[in-house]
């Protein structure tokens, strides 16, 4: 797309790269990016990628598909571990403590204000209304990041036959996604030793030839000082991480003992930082698993409603754990019948902490090493191969929610309802949400064809959920 095809005030002047960035004018950006971040991590990092690289220019696509391969990897939020790594390579490690709990701080805020709300006055038909519109857009800002995903990262035949291949490996063979990664990584480690060209981020067709310009941090901008891998520096981070730890478990276990539930929801979100892969959609039949089965913190339908106001709110879609601690601190009255708002903002706050924890660890510790393997094709074949497999384990999110929301009772869960224009094929018509569809259908054109932005299109999608709730249609 050309300059005059798309005039931004990021591109006129796109020749040159931009001004510095100070860490004051960071702040102000990753406050404003927690505000904004819609779409769960599929919507979060086409988000990023359009502020990022794109207008604001501050990390070229090369390096922040080289970054956010890194992140894929790992357990936890990938865009919030995203956004802690461009936050720390540019301006060391305040910056990136400051951009990755600015992208959780909002979302935490409201999700307790939310959740207090959504206990102590029941349910709420404004909110039903609201939230029947925001699904369908959610829905189609997944879709639209599945092909921007895809559009950057499948280059040629070999990478679209790996998206291919993982779409069926999840959604056809159910296999499990760190297995998923580490084929793909297999794959991109042998085929880069045999064909090197076709594992190049951003060769062939890639994203030199549709760059918005020079950017701060270039394809070509060398590593600065603070980025560089150091012994001191990996023991300094590992042993404030450890300490950061320590000190409030140590606290929980002194005050509450190590059978209390603020202890064990610290406890349990730990283990669910570290052993869980594939971002938030992976982790949640883990954190179902612990806090509704074994637990019992919560019931079904509160996890269930929890996941849609994850869904329908910024920030990373695993802070559904910090409504999920409010719930059972609330419910349990962990500090007295009296102070039921304080037990589960306590534990809203605790859980947010140890379940973000590891993931600044991961960034400041590895991104050194990270940053030194991006010119080097032994690392960066894996990880390419990796981004092409992630666009076909999204593309399967896409359609899970296609079908959740547009069967919300399932194919064939229509009993006495048939309808008799759907004689011809019962199976798909039972049940079959129209409404949603044609909600969905439009934010996806609003998306698509218009280039409407995420915040415009979740707005105008919730009011008419509210319309369709309460007006006789």
């Amino acid at each position: 797309m050309t300059p005059t095809s798309h005039p931004t005030p990021a591109n006129h002047h796109a020749d040159e790269p931009p001004s510095p960035v100070s860490l004051a004018q960071a702040f102000w950006f990753w406050l404003k990016l927690g505000f904004i971040s819609f779409g769960g991590p599929a919507g979060q990092i086409s988000i990023l990628h359009q502020e990022l690289v794109e207008q604001r220019r501050w990390i070229s696509e090369r390096r922040f598909l080289h970054a956010l391969n890194y992140c894929m990897v790992l357990p936890g939020p990938e865009a919030q571990q995203l956004v802690t790594y461009i936050g720390w390579l540019m301006h060391k490690r305040w910056g990136g403590v400051v951009a990755g709990a600015l992208f959780v701080l909002p979302s935490l805020l409201i999700l307790i204000g939310l959740s207090w709300i959504y206990l102590a006055f029941g349910e709420l038909p404004l909110v039903a209304g609201l939230f029947y519109g925001i699904k369908p857009a959610v829905t189609a800002i997944v879709v639209q990041a599945a092909h921007r995903i895809g559009s950057k990262a499948l280059k040629n035949n070999v990478l679209w036959a790996i998206a291919a291949a993982s779409f069926v490996a999840i959604f056809a063979l159910h296999l499990p996604f760190p297995l998923i990664v580490g084929g793909a990584a297999l794959v991109g480690y042998v085929g880069g030793r045999w064909s090197p060209q076709t594992f190049q981020i951003g060769g062939g067709h890639g994203a030199s030839h549709t760059s918005s310009g020079p950017a701060l941090i270039d394809d070509h901008t060398p590593t600065p000082d603070h980025a560089l891998f150091s012994w001191q520096g990996l023991a300094q981070v590992l042993v404030a991480g450890v300490v950061l730890w320590a000190v409030p478990m140590g606290a929980l276990c002194a005050v509450f003992g190590w059978d209390h539930t603020f202890t064990q929801m610290g406890w349990f979100f730990t283990k669910a930082a570290l052993l869980t892969f594939g971002g938030a959609y992976a982790v949640l039949p883990y954190v179902y698993q612990g806090a509704v089965e074994r637990f019992g913190w919560v019931t079904p339908t509160h996890m269930m409603d929890g996941l849609a106001l994850g869904e329908t709110t910024p920030g990373p879609l695993i802070m559904v754990v910090a409504f999920v601690a409010f719930v059972g601190g609330y419910l349990k009255a962990l500090l007295g019948p009296d102070n039921l708002f304080a037990a589960g903002a306590l534990a809203a706050c605790l859980v947010t902490w140890f379940t973000f924890l590891p993931s600044f660890i991961f960034i400041l510790a590895g991104g050194p090493l990270v940053e030194s393997t991006h010119r080097n094709l032994k690392f960066t074949a894996p990880l390419t191969a990796i981004t092409a497999a992630v666009v076909g384990v999204v593309l399967n999110l896409a359609l899970f929610f296609g079908y959740h929301l547009l069967w919300p009772e399932g194919f064939v869960n229509g009993g006495a309802q048939t309808l008799a224009s759907c004689n011809w094929q019962d199976t798909l018509c039972l049940g079959f949400d129209w409404r949603s569809a044609l909600i969905a259908v439009g934010a996806a054109l609003a998306l698509f064809r218009y280039k409407r932005s995420v915040m415009q299109v979740i707005g105008v999608c919730a009011l008419i959920g509210l319309a369709v709730k309460t007006l006789p249609l």
